[in-house]
């Protein structure tokens, strides 16, 4: 048999290895070499294996043969720097009898790029520079081939290089530089962070991989665990307040840490993280500060803050008032940075009352100090000064809620509403009423004494509640108002009558009969009583005996209207006038009349209407219902021809007025200058010039004109006149008074009060001014009924003009 071995060079010599043992030990499959042998550095060279050699070695496993010797692997050291290519080893066959027949190939990992071989001579050599960290070992693959022809005279044998380290590595640190925290006061030993070092050398050959860790900067306060890299603290009590950050230098040093190895080094930065060891304190041991008395509740009037040392969590406050006269006046919170603490006014404040306040705050930590049973406090003292203020004037109620009757007269005093000056000062208060909560000035405020009093008639059915706005002002100060709201409510009294509601007019049946029910009707009242309405109806005295109607009381407000007949007929009778009385029940009684109309209508046998007109009973038969149409029409659009017609010719007869001629109209002036008439005796009278309406109760105005500014005389109470009444100069001294109010309340008076005219006539006389200059202002028609109630003189023109009242008696 033909053996192929392998020489090599290298120093490290595994040893030749017996063909017997190599069978048991590292070739599975191996093949007999008979009086062969082949050697080398690297260890025996594997077999050639053989069918033939395979067969006869099983049959003869158990007879001992010739010694052999095969390889497998050898060692190259990493690293080479000659300027030679590294020999390896060499290829060599016993077919090989020097004479260049044979032509060694290698193949395998790096083959032809990191290792070469000459196949003549079998000699490898490494052409580049070989590391073990980049690939520790190769695997190639040897053979044997006949340069002829090509035939393999060797079967292909694998082996293995295996590169050999050398220290040339340092320590690295991957996840340096490194950043760790440690509480302040620590104890020493306290485990910081643990850094790790790797080493790319062979940690299985050698100390090139073994590490071992020093500290280069960071003594005393550190040091570092020689094996495992564990940084603790060596020095106890560091604080924070007084140095925060640190850094540490670490070296990794392989070899053990013998001189000549390689090191590498990285760096630790450590802070203090913070622990609540120090108290707060304030910055000031007394605050002074002040506020205005005016400050609404709310107002912030200052801070205080009470340093601490300590941060983040540690150093967040809590602030309370633990003792003071203004513990219940002020408040103290702590702001969103929960560091200060701020003073703000919870209860109104009064210079007047109260100028001063003493205020004792203390400061403590939200957080427990380590090793406390407490928390950390501090106090200090606050003292608040009250500024004075000109504040308006106050009232001695928020709101005034009055009450008043509907007939209450003119002038009457509701109530005097008072208002002080709360300064020291006390200045005099001035009182009005504003315009805009009484439009209708219906009352008026003594400007000094504030008494507030009605200057018209009160109807609770037209205003119940009346909501004004009384002010004060400050005499020296007209900026100082200040406002009172005031209800008044209108309080009921019996002064409308009842009436019917609704069903004015009813119809009654021709096939009606006695005792049925036509109508029930029912009564509205204005007024609002406390005990609730309570209505009496029946017919009036001149119906109570008529024949064909009753009226029966239900005594629930409400009441009947019964036939008392049958045999109703549209020829003998169309229409039935009852007059109807109702009153109620408080005191005064008041009442009224009202006449229900009732006609007599055609009904079918249920009730229902089907006509109420005589003349359908009295048209031909020969006129049918379209013709009689046609003929009310035609005689509707001639009324309104005559009535266009009519029209047309009035305005043609309405003269051209000129500018010129309505602008004399418009200079006309009114001055009231008509006597007092023929019951005027007295030149002067300064009684009837006062009050007119007192001398003459019962004079009546004209219906076609109003008057442009009344008297103040009519409505200003007695109250507004300065002066005893029987004194001639203070009854003229109040009427001047009286008239400047009324000028100063008329809204169409001029800008300027410089001239006024203080006469009052025309009151007189009971037919008053009979001037006609606006008589024109109207275009409706005059009525003069009212001449019959002005006595024996005016007969005659009652006569012309009025309408007699005639003595016909209605039908009932």
């Amino acid at each position: 048999l033909v053996g192929l071995a392998l020489f090599s060079n290298s120093k490290h010599f595994l040893g030749l290895i017996p063909k017997k043992h190599l069978l048991k030990r590292l070739n599975p499959h191996p093949s007999i070499h008979d009086g062969s042998r082949t050697t080398g550095a690297a260890g025996p060279a594997a077999p050639r294996h053989s069918k033939d050699g395979e067969d006869k070695m099983a049959a003869t496993s158990l007879r001992r043969v010739k010694r052999g010797w095969v390889w497998n692997q050898f060692f190259v050291l990493e690293e080479y720097t000659g300027l030679e290519p590294l020999y390896i080893g060499k290829l060599h066959s016993d077919m090989d009898k020097g004479d260049g027949s044979i032509r060694y190939i290698l193949t395998g990992e790096g083959a032809g790029s990191t290792f070469t071989i000459d196949d003549s001579t079998g000699d490898i050599h490494a052409i580049q520079r070989l590391d073990r960290e980049f690939k520790s070992q190769y695997v190639l693959r040897a053979q044997a081939r006949s340069r002829l022809t090509e035939r393999p005279l060797e079967p292909e044998s694998e082996f293995i290089v295996k590169i050999q380290d050398i220290n040339d590595n340092e320590p690295r640190f991957v996840d340096g530089p490194y950043t760790a925290s440690v509480p302040e006061m620590s104890r020493i030993g306290t485990s910081v962070i643990q850094v790790t070092a790797t080493d790319a050398d062979d940690p299985t050959y050698g100390n090139s991989a073994r590490v071992v860790y020093s500290i280069l900067e960071g003594q005393p306060y550190f040091s570092v665990d020689a094996k495992t890299g564990v940084v603790r603290v060596s020095l106890a009590d560091m604080d924070r307040e007084t140095r925060e950050n640190y850094t540490v230098v670490i070296q990794a040093k392989d070899m053990g840490g013998q001189l000549g190895g390689l090191a590498g080094t990285t760096t630790v930065n450590i802070t203090l993280s913070d622990i609540n060891d120090n108290p707060p304190m304030f910055d000031q041991r007394l605050y002074q500060m002040s506020v205005p008395e005016s400050a609404p509740l709310g107002t912030v009037v200052g801070r205080i803050w009470a340093r601490d040392r300590d941060v983040g969590v540690n150093a967040h406050m809590t602030y309370s008032i633990v003792d003071g006269d203004g513990r219940d006046t002020f408040d103290v919170s702590t702001d969103p940075t929960s560091v200060f603490g701020v003073i703000t006014v919870k209860r109104p404040l009064d210079f007047e009352s109260k100028r001063s306040y003493t205020l004792k705050v203390e400061g403590a930590n939200t957080e427990m100090g380590p090793g406390h049973r407490g928390l950390f406090t501090d106090v200090t003292i606050v003292h608040v000064s009250i500024e004075d203020a000109d504040e308006p004037p106050v009232f001695q109620l928020d709101s005034y809620l009055l009450e008043i009757r509907e007939d209450a007269d003119v002038g009457t005093v509701i109530r005097t509403v008072q208002a002080r000056d709360p300064d020291a000062a006390n200045n005099t208060v001035r009182y009005s009423i504003d315009k805009g909560s009484d439009l209708e000035k219906y009352f008026y405020i003594e400007l000094t004494t504030g008494a507030l009093m009605t200057v018209r008639s009160l109807d609770r059915e037209e205003i119940g509640w009346h909501n004004i706005t009384v002010l004060a002002m400050e005499m020296n100060n007209p900026s100082q108002i200040s406002s009172v709201s005031v209800a008044i409510r209108v309080l009921d009294v019996n002064d409308n009558a009842p009436n019917l509601s609704h069903y004015l007019e009813t119809y009654v049946c021709e096939n009606a009969k006695a005792g049925q029910l036509i109508q029930a009707v029912t009564a509205l009242d204005p007024d609002d009583p406390q005990g609730g309405h309570r209505f009496h109806y029946s017919l009036s005295a001149e119906a109570q005996n008529n024949p064909n109607f009753t009226l029966r009381d239900n005594q629930d407000n409400s009441a009947w209207i019964l036939t008392r007949r049958s045999g109703w007929a549209l020829r003998d009778q169309t229409v039935f006038f009852l007059p109807i009385s109702v009153w109620d029940g408080e005191e005064p009684v008041k009442s009224s009349t009202t006449t229900l109309t009732i006609r007599v209508c055609s009904c079918d046998h249920q009730g229902a209407v089907l006509s109420c007109n005589v003349e359908a009973y009295t048209l031909p038969a020969n006129l049918s219902r379209g013709a009689l149409i046609a003929i009310l029409a035609c005689i509707f659009v001639l009324l309104v021809l005559i009535l266009l017609m009519l029209s047309l010719r009035t305005h043609r007869k309405k003269p051209y007025l000129t500018d010129q001629e309505e602008n004399v109209h418009e200079n006309i002036v009114r001055y009231d200058d008509e006597g007092g008439g023929e019951e005027d005796t007295e030149a002067f009278d300064i009684a009837a010039m006062w009050n007119p309406r007192e001398v003459h109760p019962h004079t009546k105005l004209r219906q076609d004109m109003l008057p442009e500014i009344q008297s103040l005389s009519r409505y200003v109470p007695q109250t507004c006149v300065i002066g005893p009444a029987s004194s001639a100069d203070g009854n003229v001294q109040g009427y001047v008074l009286a008239k400047l109010i009324e000028a100063d309340l008329d809204p169409c008076a001029p800008p300027y009060d410089s001239l006024q005219t203080y006469a009052y006539e025309g009151e007189g006389s009971v037919a008053e001014s009979l001037s006609s200059l606006q008589s024109g202002a109207s275009n409706a028609d005059h009525e003069y009924d009212y001449l019959n109630d002005w006595g024996p003189r005016f007969k005659k023109l009652a006569e012309m003009y009025g309408v007699l009242e005639q003595n016909s008696s209605p039908i009932w």
